[in-house]
């Protein structure tokens, strides 16, 4: 796990629409980068659409959001479309940010074994930097949590 003070790795992946984007820190106050298992599931659909329901919150605030999961961009498009979320949502399928950010790796589900996406959030200032951190998040409330945590790191 990444943690605050550490240098955020670069993001350059393909978005929901089929392009490619660069995730630029200096381009907002702050960053939220969330990492989620899958999209259109009931837990990452409950993570995504709380962000957009604080969407204003996040645009007043000049803070960013970018959401990674392993799924093919044919995926994410209609889940971005089907609950109107207003943020870039980015395919990562061989892993490789989400590993950069130690957001992937072995996990185990109905006795099955298999490489994926961890659920962890990060925070990066306008300078690149890991601020807030988020292990195994909670999908419920989190984007209230980031932007209450968010506004005790700015006073």
């Amino acid at each position: 796990m990444l943690e605050p003070g550490d240098d955020a790795p670069a993001i350059t992946l393909t978005d929901h629409r089929g392009e490619t984007a660069t995730v630029d820190p200096t381009a907002a106050g702050h960053t939220v980068v969330y990492f989620y298992p899958r999209a259109d599931t009931p837990g990452c659909t409950a993570e995504a659409c709380g962000f957009r329901d604080e969407w204003d919150a996040f645009e007043d605030a000049d803070i960013a959001v970018v959401g990674i999961s392993d799924d093919p961009v044919e995926d994410l498009e209609p889940f971005a479309e089907e609950y109107d979320l207003p943020f870039t949502l980015l395919s990562d399928p061989d892993g490789a940010v989400s590993s950069a950010y130690d957001s992937y790796g072995e996990k185990s589900m109905f006795g099955n074994t298999f490489d994926g996406v961890f659920r962890n959030t990060y925070v990066i200032d306008d300078e690149g930097t890991v601020v807030l951190a988020y292990e195994g998040v909670s999908p419920e409330d989190h984007a209230v949590e980031i932007l209450d945590d968010i506004r005790a790191l700015d006073g």
